[in-house]
């Protein structure tokens, strides 16, 4: 970026009503980072987002709320869930039947999202690597990681070497895990 170029690489942040993507847009692109922000209401625009439809980003970064290795996701009412590839939370079977990530590394969010059946199901859908926290983290520290992490790939470290470095800031951010094959 600093010798002309407009992004270093591109990230697909996935908003499934999260609060905080607008930050995380605005500090990434200070990082040198191209946002495709893709705001998700429906389970279909989910699907659409990460079915391998479209290219996706070498990173993706999954904004959302989960429990016990699952999604969460609203049911949308009767009338549209007709329309819909399924309807309520995306667990590891939803992942592996809808989801194409071809070599992209994958943040998700959401407490509990880095269960390991969930984490097997996104590598299964190709992610090269899955990044997630495996319990609860304090509310801030789910806003900081993508953050962080980011910060640590414009230093020139690995996927790797980030986690690593995310899991030493403190007992919050030590519940991330890094999953890869």
């Amino acid at each position: 970026v600093q010798a002309g170029r407009l992004a270093w690489t591109e990230v697909d942040l996935i908003d499934i009503g999260g609060r905080t993507t607008h930050a995380w847009r605005e500090g990434l692109e200070v990082f040198g980072v191209q946002v495709n922000h893709l705001r998700i209401g429906q389970p279909r625009q989910l699907v659409a987002a990460l079915d391998g439809s479209r290219p996706i980003a070498p990173y993706v970064v999954v904004s959302c709320h989960g429990d016990e290795g699952r999604i969460l996701m609203e049911e949308v009412a009767e009338e549209l869930a007709r329309f819909q590839p399924f309807n309520g939370d995306v667990g590891p079977d939803r992942v592996r039947e809808h989801f194409r990530l071809p070599g992209s590394v994958t943040l998700v969010t959401g407490c509990d999202t880095g269960d390991p059946a969930l984490a097997d199901a996104f590598l299964d859908a190709g992610a090269g690597i899955y990044i997630a926290p495996r319990g609860a983290p304090f509310g801030y520290a789910s806003v900081f990681a993508p953050l962080f992490f980011f910060y640590e790939l414009t230093e020139q470290r690995t996927p790797m070497q980030a986690v690593e470095r995310l899991r030493a800031h403190d007992g919050e951010l030590a519940m991330w895990q890094l999953y890869q094959r």
